[in-house]
């Protein structure tokens, strides 16, 4: 697989595109955001490691005009940046995974493996539940009002419910199947895309809701059970 990074200190990018290349994927690096740009929007990239304070063009302002551009490929930011205002904005513009600087480079590796893995499936056909209708391989959902595009991580997360309507997911579950088994997550990673998959239902006006059951996980209610749970709590009909 063929990767980009994109990162402006230069000791640390040698360092990091050595260890892909041990692991067998070809790396090209560019230094400044200018340069990753207009490399990135050429298309022949599999995914990329994208630093978010670079000279020139920043990380932000690079992932979003590629965005815009139409470039899917799945972006891992890397940052020193950690707050997380900071993860919510590399979330919105297009990131698919944070890892915070510093950082272990085992780590890096297994994220960008989950990453590769879960960008590389493409499904064959869309799903449908109630009003709502998901476009795995577009990553675009559709609803009452209109649609969205979503981020590769929304759309596995989004996938996992859709496949499950109306049964809890737990946490565990998501972090299998979304980031891999080796994938050193924590909890704010999922709470952030789940934070971002309610706006996105709520953009496109569906009927569903993506519910928290506190110490067990997420579900998609529709309105029956969002009804049933309204009366088991005592409301009349």
């Amino acid at each position: 697989m063929y990767l980009l990074l994109v990162e402006d200190d230069l000791q640390l990018s040698g360092l990091i595109a050595e260890q892909l290349r041990k692991r067998g994927y070809q790396v090209d690096a560019a230094h400044d955001g200018e340069r990753g740009l207009s490399l990135l929007r050429q298309g022949r990239y599999d995914g990329c490691i994208l630093d978010r304070m670079l000279p020139g063009l920043d990380g932000l302002t690079l992932l979003r005009r590629a965005r815009a551009a139409g470039v899917s490929v799945p972006v891992l930011m890397l940052t020193a940046m950690s707050r997380t205002e900071d993860l919510v904005d590399g979330f919105e513009n297009g990131a698919d995974d944070y890892l915070s600087k510093p950082f272990a480079m085992p780590e890096l590796l297994v994220r960008v493996d989950a990453m590769l893995r879960r960008g590389g499936k493409k499904a064959a056909d869309t799903l449908t539940a109630g009003d709502l209708t998901l476009d795995t391989a577009a990553m675009t959902l559709t609803g009452p009002s209109g649609h969205c595009t979503l981020t590769r991580r929304e759309t596995d997360i989004l996938t996992l419910l859709l496949e499950n309507p109306g049964q809890v997911i737990p946490r565990e579950r998501f972090f299998q199947a979304v980031w891999g088994m080796d994938a050193q997550v924590g909890d704010a990673s999922l709470d952030t895309y789940i934070y971002f998959l309610r706006r996105r239902l709520q953009t496109v006006g569906t009927r569903w809701r993506l519910t928290t059951r506190r110490g067990k996980g997420y579900l998609l209610q529709g309105e029956a059970e969002l009804r049933e749970c309204r009366l088991t709590a005592g409301e009349t009909p």
